[in-house]
């Protein structure tokens, strides 16, 4: 493996993409739709491709880290004329798995493989390489590519054929969705019986309803501070995304069509571009 190719480099790929620089021994090949970007990783030591064409033709290990399944088809599109035998793209971006799965197979038509890793925790542990990493996909070329993943993330987990890395990230990312309206919930309740919010976190640390969400976002939501880690807009995507999963499955979940329902509130309100605890203020305005 001599050249990597990197397409995306927003917020966390910028940081995931310098990782593989200060890694890899070889060339990184990064490209993004905004000049400054790419000028960023140059600076960084990595070398400036002029398309996503460029990078297909070069790269033996391609990556793609965008917002949404257009923009992952989009690149896919001008990347399929060019991909080989012997190449693995990785989407590691957050997309539906039914588009994953359809464009894996044209990836194989050609001879490369494909596979989905989407990516869960921060960008904060992006920059420090500690992402948790779901792969689905042939295991044979996952297993070739893990030391390239191992550059970005700390933990990673083959979980199945095409898509089942997606459908793991839906899980984990509607789960955490339903986490912080549990939190929001009995946040609103508490209120309403004049227990403040710091002693509320600290009586639960006491029993088994202790948890992440509750922890990392409580000075937030005592300060009414929602700043974007995660924003409202991208988690609305996730759950709307394990909706459509739901229905064409035929899987009934009530408790996510109550987060949906929250989410669809937050995003109606214009809350989309603030960080996803402030579904509190939809749930506490329709207490």
């Amino acid at each position: 493996m001599k050249t990597i190719g990197f397409i995306g480099l927003g917020l966390m790929g910028e940081a995931m993409s310098k990782n593989i620089v200060a890694k890899f021994s070889g060339t990184v090949l990064v490209y993004d739709v905004n000049p400054a970007a790419i000028a960023t990783l140059t600076a960084a030591g990595a070398q400036a491709a002029g398309s996503v064409e460029e990078i297909a033709q070069q790269a033996d290990v391609i990556i793609s880290m965008v917002p949404r399944s257009e923009h992952v088809q989009a690149i896919y599109r001008q990347m399929l004329p060019w991909l080989h035998q012997g190449q693995i793209t990785i989407d590691m971006s957050t997309i539906e798995p039914a588009v994953s799965e359809a464009l894996a197979a044209e990836v194989a038509q050609k001879g490369a493989v494909m596979l989905d890793a989407p990516v869960v925790k921060s960008v904060q542990a992006a920059i420090n390489g500690e992402l948790g990493i779901y792969i689905g996909g042939d295991k044979a070329a996952w297993e070739k590519v893990k030391p390239v993943l191992a550059m970005m993330g700390c933990n990673q987990i083959h979980m199945g054929q095409n898509g089942r890395g997606l459908v793991m990230k839906m899980l984990h990312n509607v789960q955490v969705a339903g986490i912080q309206n549990s939190v929001n919930e009995m946040l609103t309740a508490a209120e309403h019986y004049n227990i403040p919010k710091a002693a509320f976190r600290e009586a639960i640390s006491y029993g088994g309803a202790a948890n992440f969400y509750l922890d990392s976002k409580i000075n937030s939501l005592i300060a009414e501070d929602y700043r974007t880690a995660f924003s409202l807009q991208n988690m609305a995507k996730d759950v709307n995304i394990m909706k459509s999963m739901l229905e064409t499955s035929g899987l009934h979940l009530p408790g996510v069509e109550v987060i949906k329902g929250v989410y669809d509130k937050g995003m109606e309100s214009g809350l989309g571009g603030e960080d996803f605890c402030a579904t509190f203020k939809v749930v506490k305005d329709n207490a």
